[in-house]
């Protein structure tokens, strides 16, 4: 597929998707959509990508929906996605519960971060939400938004947003759609770390590099899928199969590994087997 809204770079096994609409705050376009799944999928059957960041283009991480959607969705009297039929489906096929729209990145094997370099609004924040981890810059502009437009919480966000921070301060964000800055969002547990601009990207980078080199792709895979398959079971089940992984994952080379690094005081040498 040919990027034009996005770009895509791996960096010391690191891959990172841009949002690239600076001129426009990376408003969200279907097409945008479309290259954002592809370049998931792409960075998820590369072999050399450990992990993955998200961030936007310029001052701002994304700002929601571009108001030339909406008002397209106007003048068609009604909701217009604007995506191809066909687009690529990453971590679809782990479990039914993943398999939609943003939910999709719970089925992914790799961690993703999103690095929120500026506002976020709308499908910008519900972006970010579905990361596993957030950093973001000090005194960035958040929002829901879609109370000002006469829309729904978009996108699963008003099941997300009460298991990231609570049901309290969901319902504040989402009945409200009132603007909050990073920093408050740091507060209340929406994000892991806010940053002034220019360590940002660098804290990140850091983060990502020392996921690769200390936790094997194996941990890292099954780790985030028990997180987001546990959301949806009891613990009775989430504890029977975390010892079923653990009957599992002890007889790969990369335990061995992992003990062998401990007792020699060495930097692991994961295989990814």
């Amino acid at each position: 597929m040919e990027l034009k809204v996005i770009l895509y770079q791996v960096t010391d096994g690191i891959a990172t998707l841009t949002l690239n609409r600076p001129q426009r705050r990376n408003s969200w376009t279907g097409r945008m959509h479309a290259e954002y799944r592809w370049a998931l999928e792409r960075a998820e059957h590369d072999p050399t990508v450990g992990a993955i960041v998200v961030t936007g283009a310029g001052d701002t991480f994304c700002v929601g929906a571009d108001f030339r959607a909406l008002e397209g969705h106007v003048d068609k009297g009604g909701y217009d996605p604007g995506t191809p039929q066909d687009m690529a489906r990453p971590g679809y096929g782990v479990r039914p519960e993943f398999d939609a729209d943003f939910a999709y990145q719970f089925g992914l094997s790799k961690p993703v971060i999103a690095a929120i370099n500026g506002a976020a609004a709308g499908v910008g924040l519900v972006l970010a939400c579905y990361a596993d981890l957030r950093f973001a810059v000090t005194g960035a502009k958040l929002t829901t938004a879609h109370g000002k437009l006469n829309l729904p919480a978009e996108f699963g966000l008003s099941w997300l947003l009460p298991r990231l921070i609570g049901l309290t301060r969901a319902n504040d964000l989402l009945l409200s759609s009132r603007v909050f800055l990073t920093d408050e969002a740091h507060a209340m547990g929406l994000v892991n770390a806010v940053l002034a601009p220019g360590e940002l990207l660098p804290h990140t980078y850091a983060y990502a590099r020392n996921l690769i080199a200390t936790v094997s792709p194996g941990s890292l895979r099954e780790t985030k899928r028990q997180i987001y398959t546990d959301l949806h079971r009891d613990a009775k089940s989430a504890v029977d199969k975390a010892g079923a992984l653990v009957r599992d994952m002890t007889t790969q080379a990369d335990y061995a590994e992992g003990v062998a690094a401990f007792v020699e005081k060495r930097p692991p040498r994961w295989s990814g087997s």
